[in-house]
């Protein structure tokens, strides 16, 4: 089991960044997606998710309207559009995959957006 994300980096308040999860190892197609993030000295969060055929999403109340979470089954990838970015979405940025009724639970190794002029 695999989840690779790519995308992050270094970007200035009031910009954009698209995150990627690519998964291999299992059906992607089964399992719901989530994004988490963790900042230095904070507790992981959750960002965002989406159910496994992508019908359905939720959003943490501090990224609402600025996030897009989405997936393409077709590719076994999911992921994160970020906009108008603050200082304080900076963080690591992790990958989840979540089987609701397996309780199989993987996770990527994280990539890093830092928000900062």
């Amino acid at each position: 089991v695999q989840l690779v994300e790519s995308g992050g980096g270094l970007v200035q308040p009031g910009g954009s960044l698209r995150l990627s999860c690519a998964a291999s190892g299992f059906t992607f197609s089964n399992y719901n997606m989530n994004w988490y993030r963790q900042a230095p000295g904070k507790e992981r969060e959750l960002v965002a998710r989406i159910t496994s055929g992508g019908g359905s999403t939720n959003y943490a109340d501090s990224v609402k309207g600025r996030f897009t979470i989405s997936r393409d089954n077709a590719k076994n990838t999911v992921y994160l559009q970020m906009n108008s970015l603050k200082a304080e979405d900076t963080a690591v940025y992790y990958c989840n995959a979540f089987h609701r009724f397996l309780g199989n639970n993987y996770w990527g190794q994280g990539t890093q957006v830092t928000v900062s002029s």
